[in-house]
């Protein structure tokens, strides 16, 4: 009975009730079959198919260059691979910030064609309206506070944010506007633990933390870094619970090996 109880479709209703009961929310990214199939399976309670597919699929240096179209593909694929997990995708770099009608148009293509549950946006008050005219269309919201990827090169460095008063005290009025605008949950990524737990104990809503703290209602990390197969840079957030990448080449260079020398395939691997 428990494990049926376990495998209970995960809604924002189910966030905002482990909020309330203090059971931490266990997130991930997710971009193709096989990787959601197994978060879903090791019981993750939301993946988001994050704009990060641009750095960790594409090989890209940031974001930014991620498309709506791009979205889309993973979206559909992720979204057809999972029973219990909330699936979450992001809205790229230009696909909301030109107006909130053409936010709603993009966020509901990617509710209708591809089967996303909500959208996540990046940014504070200045994108309250479109998060209420999205969130009063029925398309539900996760915000994203702290370091926005999307605007690393208005930041123009990826140091922590709201260290200083003046900025944390921003940070936590971005919170609370996105909250009464609608938001159901907002990822807090890369700002101090005190301010992580400040922002948690102000609103309602869940927190999702990445590099905020412990204290935040949940957690995410991408899961190519936690892995260990993304080696380009390691943030002190992100804890490695395996080393994929050397695993990966060993099996790689064993078998390249194995092939050249004439080893692969014997003849019980043969017809």
């Amino acid at each position: 009975m428990s494990q049926h109880r376990e495998l209970k479709k995960v809604t924002t209703e189910s966030l905002r009730l482990m909020k309330g009961k203090g059971r931490k929310i266990a997130c991930l990214t997710a971009y193709d079959a096989i990787m959601a199939q197994l978060l879903d399976e090791a019981g993750i309670d939301l993946l988001l198919v994050g704009d990060s597919a641009g750095t960790v699929i594409q090989g890209l240096a940031t974001t930014i260059s991620v498309t709506l179209d791009q979205m889309l593909y993973h979206c559909k694929i992720v979204s057809r691979s999972v029973k219990r997990a909330l699936v979450v995708v992001d809205l790229p770099f230009l696909s909301f910030q030109v107006s909130a009608e053409e936010a709603l148009r993009n966020a509901g293509t990617l509710m209708k064609e591809a089967g996303a549950e909500a959208v996540k946006l990046e940014g504070g008050a200045v994108f309250s309206g479109v998060v209420k005219r999205l969130t009063d269309s029925g398309i539900p919201v996760m915000g994203h506070l702290g370091l926005t990827p999307q605007s690393i090169h208005s930041f123009g460095t990826y140091r922590v944010r709201g260290e200083s008063e003046e900025e944390a005290r921003r940070i936590l009025e971005d919170a609370r506007s996105l909250e009464e605008a609608g938001a159901f949950a907002i990822v807090l990524e890369k700002i101090p633990s005190a301010l992580g737990k400040r922002i948690t104990e102000a609103i309602e809503i869940p927190t999702i933390g990445i590099g905020a703290g412990p204290d935040c209602d949940g957690q995410i990390l991408v899961t190519h870094d936690m892995l260990g197969l993304f080696t380009k840079f390691h943030p002190r957030f992100v804890r490695h619970y395996a080393n994929m990448a050397e695993d990966m080449l060993h099996a790689f260079k064993s078998y390249a090996d194995d092939v050249q020398k004439g080893r692969f395939p014997e003849e019980h691997e043969s017809y």
